[in-house]
């Protein structure tokens, strides 16, 4: 099967298994998993921070993050379309009785800045404190740029702000803009990678920051009851995607051209394609049962009446790209 609804159905690969099945073990909560350990050491070097936690998914990367700036209470500036606010089941506010309040995001994925200044409240008990500025990159595959990012800073340290990144595919930002991860996380307090997205690893993600604020945030992934024990397994995977797999995500990027660029040339399809390893795609309204009569094709799709997002990831290559761009005309114009 084509599967082209997200870089989560990313598979281990052989080497990957070959390394989980290796893995050197211990008991996480009491600190002596080697794999955990050192996992969490490469990650916080990689990302120019002082130290890292292993968390079990994004959302909780996230969630342990916001509770660890934020008191009952506050608040968070955070974008109107952002995974934290919108996919997120509204954790911030129901586990952390943190209020999210919304800030238009540019066309890029970054917030609007004058907006969010005037959205930060006023040193008076009638308002919930603002506490933090949460930024998403990328966003529907659109990199934010450097330059931007720092202004972001400039904002987060003159109001006395802390600076938070959602960095699920902070990796394919990286690639896309040809630059050190480090160079991403620079500016920010705390930053959330994930490793079970394009990089390939089975479930993971990581938080890294200041060693007090990892420290927090620790100590709220016990509570929400993400502290595992032999998590070695999971972790050796996680390194052996950092070590192997950033790279190669330069592929999927192409991969994505080349399937906007092939959708591109089939009647009645619209492309919006970014600079990373998604591609939005709209066809004729009335084009029925599309993901149905494409799976009968051997390719996976999710609609949303008559638009897709189609994420290119290590488990697609070009032949699956013609496959897909033969498919869609053939049912679209057949």
């Amino acid at each position: 099967m084509i599967d082209l609804r997200s870089d989560t159905v990313s598979q281990p690969t052989e080497a990957m298994r070959q390394v989980i099945a290796n893995a050197k073990v211990g008991d996480d909560v009491f600190r002596d998993d080697p794999s955990v350990l050192g996992l969490e050491e490469y990650a916080a070097h990689l990302l120019g921070k002082e130290a890292a936690v292993f968390v079990s998914s994004g959302t909780q990367s996230n969630l342990c993050a916001l509770m660890a700036h934020c008191q009952r209470g506050d608040e968070y500036l955070v974008g109107d379309r952002a995974h934290t606010y919108m996919y997120e089941g509204g954790g911030a506010a129901v586990l952390g009785s943190i209020q999210p309040q919304t800030v238009p995001m540019s066309a890029t994925g970054m917030l609007d800045l004058k907006a969010a200044e005037s959205s930060i409240k006023p040193d008076d008990a009638h308002f919930a404190r603002t506490r933090l500025l949460c930024i998403e990159n990328t966003t529907d595959g659109k990199v934010i740029g450097l330059t931007e990012l720092s202004e972001g800073e400039k904002v987060a340290r003159q109001h006395n702000l802390g600076y938070h990144l959602d960095g699920a595919r902070l990796w394919n930002a990286a690639v896309a803009l040809r630059v050190a991860p480090s160079a991403i996380a620079e500016p920010f307090d705390t930053v959330s990678v994930c490793l079970s997205k394009g990089l390939g690893a089975p479930v993971g993600s990581i938080l890294v920051g200041p060693t007090s604020l990892i420290a927090e945030a620790r100590k709220w992934r016990k509570m929400l009851g993400g502290a595992m024990r032999q998590v070695g397994l999971i972790a050796a995977a996680g390194m052996h995607a950092l070590e192997n797999h950033i790279d190669r995500l330069a592929i999927d990027h192409e991969n994505a051209r080349l399937l906007a660029e092939g959708l591109a040339t089939v009647e009645g399809v619209s492309v919006d394609a970014q600079n990373t390893n998604m591609v939005f795609v709209t066809v004729p309204q009335g084009s029925d049962n599309l993901e149905e009569r494409l799976a009968k094709h051997g390719i996976n799709t999710r609609w949303a009446g008559n638009h897709s997002r189609m994420v290119l990831h290590l488990g697609i290559d070009k032949g699956d790209i013609a496959t897909v761009v033969t498919a869609i005309n053939l049912e679209l114009n057949s």
